[in-house]
């Protein structure tokens, strides 16, 4: 029994740090340049930031709805940023951006199954044993939940 190979794009997870860079150029060497590719970047409202964080405001802060048009501002150019890099290397690049209430990675992994993502590609940030016990680790729950492969490039020097 032989299946053809996944049709869907490749899924860049990409914040426009130095770890999703180095996922990004770790990708091109595996991945054939010419396929088509999703760059996403996703985002979380600030509400959702401060409840995770365990905050509770009531100052001075900006309106919540600046705040998130910002988030989401930086999302979208961080997302065409990545795709901007990507054609560079010869990929089919298309940025998409996505608002995240329930987790990074659970977002990460919806986008995946509504395109029918063929690999997703994410980056390690190496926070250390102690700060991803708190805080968690996308690229581990991505590698735990996922029912599509993932490529996971550790930092440059790791």
């Amino acid at each position: 029994m032989t299946q053809g190979r996944p049709k869907g794009p490749v899924l860049f997870c990409y914040d426009g740090s130095d770890g999703s860079r180095q996922a990004m150029r770790a990708a091109g060497e595996l991945i054939e340049p010419s396929g088509e590719v999703v760059v996403l970047t996703v985002w979380e409202p600030i509400a959702v930031r401060l409840a995770l964080g365990g905050a509770f405001t009531a100052g001075s802060l900006p309106s919540e709805g600046d705040v998130d048009e910002q988030e989401q501002s930086f999302a979208r150019a961080a997302a065409e940023d990545g795709a901007r890099r990507a054609a560079e290397r010869g990929y089919q690049a298309s940025a998409m951006t996505k608002e995240s209430t329930e987790g990074i990675a659970n977002a990460i992994l919806t986008v995946a199954d509504e395109i029918s993502a063929r690999l997703v590609v994410c980056g390690q940030r190496g926070r250390g044993p102690l700060r991803t016990a708190l805080l968690g680790s996308v690229s581990h729950a991505l590698a735990a939940h996922t029912r599509r492969p993932v490529l996971i490039a550790p930092e440059k020097g790791a």
